[in-house]
């Protein structure tokens, strides 16, 4: 495992991602255990992006999603499927952009300074492993490169990793 990340907060949203995203076949290898590659890669995301307030991933177990390794700010520990945006994203297995969630109906407030999400679901062989949640206390922090990006991380994750 590499124990360094390389970051330049000057790149362009893209190139943060490629830069990451090419240091991720050293960072995390699935001869690791998972929930150490999910704390690197939290670390990771967070160590990349100022805008990111927290960041983690919350694991289904069957029936709730619970909390798994993340950094931020103390979090809920469980979300009910379809509660929230992360339930949502869980329940319906696809990715949630939330500029504003003030707006989002049945949004979980874990962190009230918390002004915009991104909402990623995890799969392992086509079955629901989890969410990766990103929080901001940004409006519109998150958008479609970030979107693409992240489900590129989270498919490397899903074929590599889990």
């Amino acid at each position: 495992m590499a124990e360094t990340l390389t970051t330049d907060s000057s790149l362009s949203l893209t190139r943060k991602y490629e830069l990451l995203i090419k240091q991720l076949t050293n960072l995390l290898t699935k001869e690791d255990n998972v929930i150490s590659s999910l704390a690197n890669l939290s670390a990771a995301l967070k160590q990349t992006f100022d805008k990111v307030s927290w960041i983690g991933f919350y694991i289904f177990d069957g029936s709730k999603l619970r909390l798994g390794p993340f950094q931020g700010k103390v979090a809920c520990t469980n979300i009910e499927m379809n509660k929230g945006v992360c339930g949502t994203a869980a329940a319906e297995m696809k990715t949630i952009i939330v500029p504003d969630v003030n707006n989002f109906p049945g949004h979980i407030a874990c962190d009230v300074d918390s002004k915009s999400e991104i909402v990623i679901p995890v799969l392992k062989d086509n079955e629901l492993f989890g969410v990766l949640d990103l929080d901001s206390n940004e409006y519109n922090a998150f958008d479609e490169t970030d979107a693409k990006y992240l489900e590129e991380i989270c498919s490397f994750l899903s074929k590599k990793i889990l």
